[in-house]
């Protein structure tokens, strides 16, 4: 798959460019994306990845909770014209000002559910135990509930479409009794849940609001008509596939391939967000789909994760994740919307463990990392060092680590590798140390690792790029004894001395 433009011949980059509170009172947050875009080319990213462009059931929504998918922000809907982000003008001249400055931009597919429809069916329906889906808790009875999508503002404009209940499988509201849980849509059409999804509870079809049907044609021939359309118009070059272990793969794979059989698609980004830090479970998914989508490597942020909040060993630190069994399939990542503090999979990497983290994702072989805006800027995530630092290791991601990795798993408490450089790189070193808990309060040394950094840099002086004051020269056989402060990380580059 593309990793952003084809004439980028440096490192690839992903951002997430937004988190779940996120706010620019001052303009739309298109705007604010067009604005960055320039620095974003110059910190090495290639791709963006943005929040949900659809309407969602509000002006504040984030998109999730998805209204309609054809409605950019073009339609007075919900109370609203534009989306929480923006219009649908001011996000298509945000796109086409990144591909400008050779960035690829990714559209968040929010497809599973539809949330706050127009008006309300009377229809058979039976509830289920929510802690196991197949369990059923009670007769089949009439409920009354909101299915019914019309679109009126909209007027059919882009697609004629209109849902109702035939095109569902589940809902958790019945408005004539007014209560709320999960009910399985029975009766004529409806086949119960989709047998090609998550097992977790028992079967994971439902998440939310109006689950859709995926074998349903009209929905099958809507889905694949919006996949093309929005790439169309918005200039897109790919999408993050939101919540797939409730999507029925089988109809998920084919809309996949379908949409690189499309003129220009063949290489048509594609990432899937399927939850679990249990690496068995997300490689089944990964074989299912048989290499048309990446996968976020949650194992690997959950290291990340408990790395950051007590006692780990470092060498263990790529154990059981995608990183390590399957790297060309794995997208890395740090921290999103969902890890924040306060949200539904809240597993923060504490700021003690960040930027070693960012290093292992940033400068190791390996994967394709994305960046977490909130850790880049200000807002409910920011921690000013962490974000300076970031910033350093995306440049050295952008300027020195190229060519093969070496490792210095050695130590439970500091970690090394090397990247060789190649003909135009000269690559780096890199220290990531924990503090030892044990130590109380006594002052630690400084961390070491002899590393040989290749041929081609034998007799070198290198200095720290976050501490540009120290220097380390490896040998004539390319040894060098490179070192880190306790709790940190370090980046040694070739020192170039200034010119007189």
């Amino acid at each position: 798959m593309s990793l952003g433009p084809d004439n980028n011949a440096g490192n690839a980059l992903m951002i997430q460019f937004y988190t779940w509170d996120c706010a620019q009172p001052d303009m739309s947050w298109w705007k604010h994306f067009e604005s960055e875009v320039s620095q974003l080319a110059e910190l090495g990213v290639t791709q963006v990845w943005l929040p949900p462009p659809n309407k969602g059931t509000s002006n504040v929504s984030e998109g999730y909770d998805a209204y309609d998918l054809w409605d950019l922000g073009e339609f007075h809907q919900k109370g609203t014209t534009s989306t929480r982000w923006g219009t649908k003008d001011e996000l298509l001249r945000a796109i086409s000002v990144a591909k400008q400055h050779d960035i690829d931009v990714l559209i968040d597919a929010v497809l599973n559910h539809k949330t706050g429809a127009d008006k309300t069916e009377i229809f058979d329906a039976i509830p289920v135990d929510n802690t196991n889906r197949l369990k059923k808790i009670g007769p089949v009875r009439k409920i009354e509930a909101w299915t019914v999508f019309d679109f009126s503002s909209r007027g059919g404009k882009y697609s004629k479409f209109r849902w109702t209940q035939e095109h569902f499988t589940g809902i958790d509201w019945d408005q004539r009794t007014r209560k709320q849980g999960i009910y399985q849509l029975v009766g004529k059409g409806h086949k119960g849940w989709s047998p090609n999804v998550d097992n977790e509870l028992g079967n994971y079809d439902y998440l939310l609001g109006a689950d859709v049907d995926f074998r349903h044609p009209a929905v099958q021939a809507d889905m694949h008509n919006w996949s093309e359309w929005v790439l169309n118009t918005t200039g897109g070059a790919g999408f993050r596939l939101d919540a797939i272990k409730h999507i029925d793969r089988k109809f998920l794979l084919q809309w996949i391939k379908k949409v690189r059989t499309r003129d220009g698609r063949s290489r048509a980004f594609m990432v899937a967000e399927y939850w679990s830090p249990i690496l068995p479970r997300v490689l089944s998914w990964v074989k299912a789909f048989e290499g048309q989508t990446a996968f976020f490597d949650v194992p690997l942020h959950d290291n990340f994760h408990h790395a950051s909040r007590r006692r780990f060993d470092l060498r263990r630190i790529l154990d059981n994740t995608l990183l390590k069994a399957r790297p060309n399939d794995a997208v890395t990542f740090v921290d999103n919307h969902d890890t924040q503090i306060g949200q539904s999979l809240e597993s923060w990497v504490n700021a003690s463990f960040k930027l070693q983290a960012y290093a292992i994702i940033l400068l190791r072989a390996g994967g394709h990392p994305c960046v977490f805006y909130g850790d880049l800027y200000p807002g409910e995530c920011y921690d000013a060092p962490t974000a300076q630092g970031l910033r350093l290791l995306m440049s050295a991601r952008k300027d020195f680590a190229y060519g093969p990795s070496q490792d210095y798993f050695d130590h439970p408490y500091c970690i090394g590798f090397v990247r060789m450089g190649d003909a135009s790189h000269s690559g780096c070193v890199i220290l990531i140390s924990k503090s030892n808990e044990r130590a109380g309060t006594t002052a630690e040394p400084l961390r070491y690792i002899r590393m040989k950094v290749g041929e081609r840099r034998i007799n070198t002086e290198y200095t720290g790029l976050f501490e540009p004051n120290r220097r380390v020269k490896t040998n004539a056989d390319g040894w060098g004894t490179f070192t880190c402060r306790p709790g940190s990380v370090e980046v040694w580059i070739p020192y170039i001395p200034a010119a007189r």
